[in-house]
């Protein structure tokens, strides 16, 4: 995996302390698209929490004005499905949370830097790799 961009070479972790799995590479995700929900200084979104997308989150996205759904080639992007996996921005998470459309998480590929803004049992509570 990555390193966390704080210089030191550490392994990326997850919310649950061990090395940051692979989120989704089919579509390929993440701030950098290399797979992972890694981040650094330059992902001012945090984007870090790998969620499995539910119809219901993305119609919740576009309403609030990130499309999800929809293809944009020019970016290499095809758009996302109810079951893909993406890394999402800690702060959309805890909006759909709110409104009540968060998607399932997938712990051992949400980064530990999503506990930054929600907490681990609230995470967990919303596990796919738990149940």
């Amino acid at each position: 995996m990555l390193d966390m961009g704080d210089g030191g070479g550490h392994r990326a972790r997850n919310v649950l302390g061990g090395d940051l799995l692979p989120c989704s590479l089919n579509p390929v995700t993440g701030y950098f698209r290399d797979g992972c929900c890694n981040t650094d200084a330059t992902d001012l979104g945090l984007h870090v929490v790998c969620c499995r997308v539910t119809a219901d989150f993305l119609e919740f996205s576009r309403s609030r004005g990130n499309d999800l759904s929809t293809a944009m080639p020019e970016y290499g992007f095809p758009g996302l499905a109810p079951g893909d996996q993406w890394c999402l921005c800690a702060a959309r998470w805890v909006e759909a949370w709110r409104a009540g459309k968060a998607p399932r998480v997938v712990l051992g590929a949400t980064h530990e830097r999503a506990l930054e803004l929600i907490p681990l049992p609230l995470l967990q509570e919303f596990a796919s790799d738990l149940h």
